[in-house]
């Protein structure tokens, strides 16, 4: 595949918000996602008992996209995860050099190299 064909949106929220961003993503647009678990910490999160600092848990969102659609799954995620209250999370976008493994969006790119080469 072409570089530039997709870019990838990692969300990274509270325990129990990922399927809130996959529901998101998807109604937005977004064809699919991947839940990773992880812990971490923010300047929002620093909880201790007795005296041990506790990571919370996080939920991290990976939603690959076509970039003309990014902007608006990326809007939906950040307003119905809630992503301008301090705390909830973060997201951010990175491009994909490589993309493969799709068969629907490889066939996609296939149709549009050979219609790009007949002349169309």
């Amino acid at each position: 595949m072409k570089a530039g064909k997709r870019e990838l949106i990692i969300t990274i929220v509270k325990k129990g918000y990922g399927d809130t961003v996959l529901e998101a993503s998807m109604k937005a647009g977004a064809e699919g996602g991947t839940v990773l678990f992880g812990r971490g910490i923010g300047i929002h999160e620093k909880k201790k008992i007795m005296g041990l600092r506790i990571e919370p848990e996080k939920e991290i969102v990976l939603t690959a996209t076509p970039p003309d659609m990014t902007k608006t799954i990326l809007d939906a995620i950040v307003k119905e995860a809630r992503l301008g209250v301090p705390g909830m999370g973060i997201a951010f976008t990175v491009p994909i050099n490589s993309f493969v493994g799709v068969v629907h969006a490889q066939l996609e790119e296939s149709s549009e190299n050979t219609s790009d080469q007949s002349g169309d």
